[in-house]
């Protein structure tokens, strides 16, 4: 057998909630909402178990799809296999360099031009001056900023933001490829060439794990599937037996 990849081991995420003493909790309908299970310790602090015993095996090629209804725990383990949080206890194992798009404008300078954000945000993503100038020209050709790339970044329109971070955030290799949503970005006319470059960064990468509530994007991109029920794994497995219980196949 090949070595995993990415092997997680009875992960679990607990943290506390200070703003919410148990008591509140007659009068404060949030269990659905978190997802988590709720606890209490001894000074009355309520808690979210966010994660509880999550464990599986990625290999070279995988393709992983986390599904589940809002708050079941999508996010919070796509931030702890992306090194965002720490787990409260089990065992994480990654080999490679981790890719995440979990927040594509991390350390953006709205106040620094666009030239000067493609360093910046860059820089956050773990890149070398030398890696991030081979890379400018791409980057400028691909997000058709014109002359605005040499303009502060408050100057932009929405569009024009979401061009230039998407621009950054595909521009290098990628190994291990950590996805909240599949992205797509800018107008209408520049949907078709986003989604192509999606695709091919994602060919690209040794492995992807992506959160997403779209079972066609599932059946179209992934071979597995963990689906997450208040932090629990409820299935894992390859994703067609799994839709066709939820008649979505």
């Amino acid at each position: 057998m090949p070595e995993p990849i990415l092997s997680a081991r009875q992960l679990r995420l607990i943290y506390p909630v200070f703003s919410l003493r148990a008591r509140s909790l007659r009068n404060a309908v949030i269990a659905s909402a978190t997802g988590g299970r709720l606890l209490q310790d001894a000074r009355n602090v309520v808690h979210v178990q966010a994660l509880d015993g999550v464990s599986f095996d990625l290999e070279e090629g995988d393709r992983m799809a986390i599904y589940g209804h809002n708050g079941s725990g999508k996010t919070t383990l796509l931030k702890v296999l992306a090194g965002i949080y720490e787990p409260t206890s089990g065992d994480l194992r990654v080999r490679g360099r981790v890719s995440s798009m979990i927040d594509i404008g991390h350390g953006m300078d709205t106040e620094a031009t666009g030239i000067e954000n493609i360093r910046i945000m860059s820089q956050f993503r773990g890149f070398s001056r030398k890696q991030i100038d081979e890379k400018i020209p791409e980057i400028v050709d691909f997000a058709e900023l014109g002359n605005f790339i040499h303009l502060p970044v408050k100057t932009y329109s929405t569009g024009m933001v979401v061009r230039l971070m998407f621009a950054v955030s595909t521009c290098f290799e990628p190994e291990i490829l950590i996805l909240d949503e599949w992205l797509g970005a800018g107008d209408a006319g520049f949907m078709n060439k986003a989604a192509a470059r999606m695709d091919q960064f994602v060919s690209r990468s040794r492995l992807v794990v992506v959160a997403t509530h779209s079972t066609e994007l599932i059946k179209r991109v992934c071979n597995k599937i963990c689906v997450l029920d208040g932090g629990k794994i409820k299935y894992f497995g390859e994703p067609i037996p799994y839709l066709k219980t939820v008649g979505a196949a």
